[in-house]
């Protein structure tokens, strides 16, 4: 674990991987870390608005990647496997369209941290062995709902926007609400599993 100064009262830690993030990130709110944000990443966690940078390294030496507790609550995300780039992704798979929709909707995936778009969570989980390439064309218009892979990453189009990820379905899930108490349905942590309807 590496600490960086990041801004005039934000602190960058560079970590493992997306899971040792949301890790960390779990565990430092739970220990009411004394900081404005807390944003997990890719391979980091960003610490906004610390008071006390000392305070903050105490805190940060008491996790353990080891004894991390990573579970969060299970969203179930009801999904049409209809996606325009499912024989594609079949193609590359070395499978059939019946092949993909099981390997995908058999992962439990976890949200590792939210970007691009309000409610768009990158969602980890995908083994490196299934990893996809991005379209060499991006569209210039995907529908809001629409289930998508990119390199190891799984996503959901929380609203229409142009975008070049392999489409695999559609859910109507909504997932971004700003009347609830937490506005994104799959907020860093949380578990997801792809059910086939």
């Amino acid at each position: 674990m590496q600490m960086l100064p990041a801004g005039r009262d934000g602190v960058l830690v560079q970590v493992a991987d997306a899971a040792e993030a949301v890790a960390l990130a779990r565990f430092a709110r739970a220990a009411q870390v004394q900081a404005v944000e807390v944003v997990p990443g890719a391979e980091t966690v960003l610490f906004d608005g610390v008071g006390d940078r000392s305070a903050l390294e105490g805190l940060l030496a008491r996790w353990s990647p080891e004894a991390a507790e990573t579970v969060g609550p299970l969203v179930e995300l009801s999904t049409s496997y209809d996606g325009a780039d499912l024989d594609a992704v079949a193609d590359l798979w070395g499978t059939d369209v019946a092949g993909v929709v099981a390997r995908h909707s058999g992962i439990e995936f976890v949200s590792a941290f939210c970007g691009f778009a309000p409610g768009f969570a990158y969602l980890s989980g995908l083994p490196e062995h299934l990893a996809v390439p991005r379209r060499d064309t991006p569209r210039t218009r995907v529908p809001a709902g629409s289930v998508a892979l990119a390199g190891a990453w799984c996503g959901v189009y929380p609203g229409a926007s142009p975008g070049g990820w392999q489409l695999l379905g559609t859910t109507d899930a909504g997932l971004w609400d700003e009347t609830r108490d937490e506005p994104a349905l799959l907020a860093p942590g949380t578990r997801v599993r792809f059910v086939p309807r």
